[in-house]
């Protein structure tokens, strides 16, 4: 049986560790290391992570560093107790070389992406703002360097069009899954031939910044379609509206109109049916099917449009923001 030690933090994570614990006869998950708990909600309540509460559901130990590097407990663990893998899924911190070379066979990561593209914290969140049709995910070997290792296995998962980050989440967790499960028998076998990632070709997806977050309505309407599907459910993009952040849940490409009205201003609100439709760059029209004004909660805009469409009227604008990149 091999000894595992399990590092992850949001949901995306869960299936993976589910399924380890699941082949009992195969892997004994030793231990999981994933972030503190942080506040959450309006009331800041403390919450723990998706990942530490199916640890803890299993009655695995728990390890919640602030840096891993510093972390005594987790190297004493990984000295202590004939660790064989380390298994990370969107841990979140990076790891110390001490400690990927601490188990007999290294660390593999589970990434999002189809490596060497989009490497970094947010690969699903560029897939989609990017219109790529498809994405995957790549099982490689750790080394200090981010997300630079070695592949070991990959697997190509399609984008469609009406999906959000929220979906692909759940469609590259499963794949992962899958993946890792039928990839770890031939690395415990010595079966796999890792592929070298090739430098020259690498791409990279940071976290996504507040400045991004922010439409910019000179975008033509598919950019800003793919930028409001990669940020649902996080982090939202959002425009403003007499200095107030709305948020911008859900919307589509009207593709058969065309305008000549300035980026950004509200060509259309209509109760039956209920529209509201903005101009945008290239002389295109967008229709928010989805938003959350300032101080509400998400509403379908129907509900929007019934409700006094927050006092908006044809002819005003969102407005403009500028980016210095």
């Amino acid at each position: 049986m091999k000894r595992i030690v399990f590092m992850g933090t949001p949901a995306f994570s869960v299936n993976i560790l589910e399924a380890l614990v699941a082949q009992k006869d195969e892997y004994q998950v030793v231990a999981v290391v994933t972030q503190p708990d942080r506040p959450v909600g309006r009331k800041r309540k403390l919450t723990p992570t998706p990942v530490k509460e199916a640890a803890l559901k299993h009655d695995i130990p728990v390890y919640q560093p602030e840096k891993i590097g510093r972390a005594q407990d987790v190297k004493d663990l990984l000295a202590n107790e004939d660790i064989d893998l380390i298994v990370t899924a969107a841990f979140g911190q990076f790891l110390p070389t001490s400690i990927l070379n601490a188990p007999k066979f290294g660390a593999v990561n589970v990434h999002a992406s189809l490596l060497p593209k989009y490497r970094g914290g947010a690969p699903v969140h560029y897939a989609i703002w990017n219109g790529d049709k498809e994405t995957g995910v790549t099982i490689m070997r750790m080394v200090k360097q981010m997300d630079a290792g070695d592949i070991l296995t990959q697997v190509v998962v399609p984008i469609e069009n009406d999906d959000t980050v929220a979906t692909m989440f759940d469609k590259l967790s499963l794949a992962g899954t899958d993946l890792l499960m039928d990839t770890l028998p031939k690395l415990f076998a010595d079966e796999l031939t890792p592929i070298q990632q090739v430098e020259a070709e690498a791409t990279f997806s940071p976290n996504i910044t507040s400045q991004q977050e922010q439409i910019n309505w000179q975008q033509d309407a598919t950019q800003i379609y793919n930028q409001i599907r990669a940020f649902n459910a996080w982090p939202v993009a959002h425009t403003k509206v007499a200095g107030q952040n709305w948020k911008i849940w859900a919307g589509q490409v009207v593709t058969d109109e065309t305008t000549d009205q300035a980026p950004g201003t509200i060509i259309k609100i209509n109760k039956k049916p209920a529209q509201l439709w903005v101009a945008t760059g290239s002389n295109q029209v967008l229709a928010i099917t989805s938003l959350q004004p300032a101080g509400k909660k998400q509403m379908d805009v129907a509900s929007f449009i019934n409700g006094g469409a927050g006092n908006l009227t044809e002819g005003d604008s969102f407005e403009q923001v500028s980016f210095n990149d």
